[in-house]
């Protein structure tokens, strides 16, 4: 009997994908014999109120982090908190469980027919969607396809000045700066190192001060590709938002990064150069991935910034990538759809047909939903990125979108949507690289469309990069309810609290993407 219910085993843990069973396959024979008819039942799991009443050690009804720190389940904990509040209800565990047919006591349940299983593919109005602040909560299903949008607001500046810090030495890197600070009649401070700037108590404050007595309202931040780091942009992030009282940002800020000096001078050209771009000349494109019949909310993401669109008279082309287990997702009606198939087995999308291809061309704002690592950004290989992006806005919503070359914190081995990481080019700098005027993407793990839609919003309005970007980390300061002291990571963990915090926008802070 034994040997019947280790081959079951072994099957449910390989359908359950996404749910961290793989401890089961490693039980010997021997221990299978020991287990029969005793504690849970084989292939089980424990009941929620076991795991409560085994890990909740403050019993306050919810789990922490730290709670399940060096568990089984510390690596579940990040799927089970579907709405990042870093805290998991016992009914987020129930609602995750139910999605891979196992009930709150730990066993199956009754596999759904197909009719029971399938669901009606929603298309929400953005317009519509709830804006999430402090106190705000969200229904589970809300939480779960990223139907909602961070909530902003506009934060007064009441500098007048353009300031660039940089830690660029070479003479390639700083005569563009010398151009972009001529142009907004600015200035470039110089320190020797921007990633290790919030360790060096004297010269930071120095600095805080130098800044106060200026009164910047932009500050473009350039580091060298080898400070680029998440405590470089954390150590900006406490900088910035100490220059008064209020524990926001009180700047514009923008960040100025290329892997090499001529993509650097190109990308400062470019921005001295750049005009707005009218609503009558806007050209969207949207990818967007389907890993799974049940996955679907990128598409959904996809659907949603079309029906936008055209609210502005405005056609947008979408690309839809289907999964191995997609076959029966649903697929978007329109003439400029395409679908197309992911490669599977490691392998992502190099390459697109002429005629995508020259959609790609014609459009100016490329806008992809879906899972990411370094290299790869909604199925597509960092190889498949257009080689001309000149003047083009690239916006992701992937994870490891904007990863650095050298982190501040311990490697992941594998992320969202089942992928390994490994050390590859980010794909925003290869975007930046190949003509981006303007690229939005995460060092870590993203939250997707939530986090992305109100910088789009913001710089559809004819606001600026700077603003767009201060908006996005403002407001998730505030849904934080962080202060001076809290930016910079100091704990070295995979998923520090400060992840929400680590979006990158690249581009002059002080340019103006969109026109009304």
């Amino acid at each position: 009997m034994c040997q019947v219910l280790s081959v079951k085993l072994k099957a449910l843990s390989l359908t359950c994908e996404g749910f961290d069973m793989r401890f089961l396959i490693c039980f010997t024979l021997p221990m299978l014999v020991s287990a029969c008819g005793v504690g849970h039942a084989l292939g089980q799991q424990p009941p929620v109120t076991e795991i409560y009443k085994i890990y909740d050690g403050n019993n306050d009804g919810v789990l922490e982090v730290t709670e399940v720190a060096g568990s089984r389940y510390a690596r579940q904990f990040p799927r089970w908190d579907v709405d990042g509040d870093k805290q998991v209800s016992p009914t987020e565990i129930i609602a995750f469980r139910r999605r891979f047919g196992i009930a709150a006591d730990g066993t199956m349940l009754r596999a759904p027919t197909r009719k029971e299983g399938s669901k009606k593919f929603v298309v929400p109005d953005i317009a519509g969607l709830k804006r999430v602040r402090k106190g705000v909560s969200l229904s589970r299903d809300d939480a779960r396809n990223s139907a909602f949008v961070l909530g902003t607001e506009m934060h007064e500046v009441d500098g007048t000045q353009y300031v660039i810090l940089t830690d660029h030495i070479d003479d390639a890197f700083l005569q563009p700066l010398q151009k972009l600070a001529l142009h907004h009649q600015g200035q470039i401070i110089s320190v020797p190192d921007l990633a290790l700037l919030h360790e060096q108590e004297e010269r930071f404050t120095e600095l805080q001060k130098q800044l106060q007595a200026i009164g910047p309202r932009y500050v473009a931040i350039a580091p060298r590709l080898a400070t680029f780091r998440e405590n470089m942009l954390m150590g900006m992030w406490e900088l910035l938002s100490t220059l008064d009282d209020d524990p926001e940002l009180d700047v514009f800020p923008g960040v100025l990064l290329a892997s090499n000096a001529p993509a650097f001078s190109k990308l400062i050209a470019q921005s001295l150069s750049h005009q707005p771009v009218a609503d009558t000349h806007l050209r969207p494109i949207a990818l967007s991935q389907v890993l799974s019949d049940a996955e679907t909310r990128s598409l959904q993401k996809a659907a949603m910034l079309r029906q936008y669109f055209r609210s502005r008279d405005l056609e947008t082309p979408i690309v839809a990538i289907y999964g191995k287990k997609a076959k029966a997702a649903p697929r978007l009606k329109g003439e400029q759809v395409w679908n197309l198939e992911a490669p599977g087995g490691g392998n992502f999308i190099e390459s697109f047909s002429p005629d995508l291809s020259g959609k790609f061309n014609e459009s100016n704002l490329i806008i992809m939903h879906g899972h990411g690592v370094p290299g790869m950004s909604c199925s597509v290989d960092i190889k498949g990125v257009p080689e001309n992006l000149h003047g083009k806005v690239l916006m992701t919503g992937s994870c490891f979108s904007a990863s650095p070359n050298k982190s501040d914190l311990p490697e992941m081995r594998d992320a969202p949507g089942g992928y390994t990481v490994q050390k590859r080019d980010a794909f925003v700098l290869r975007a930046i690289d190949q003509g981006a005027v303007v690229a939005f993407g995460h060092q870590r793990l993203s939250s997707g469309f939530p986090h992305l839609y109100p910088v789009l919003e913001c710089w559809l309005e004819g606001n600026t990069v700077g603003e767009g970007y201060q908006r996005l980390i403002n407001g998730l300061i505030n849904l934080k309810g962080l202060k001076s002291g809290d930016f910079v990571i100091r704990e070295r963990t995979k998923k520090p609290p400060q992840n929400s915090l680590l979006y990158v926008v690249i581009g002059d802070p002080a340019l103006q993407p969109f026109g009304n």
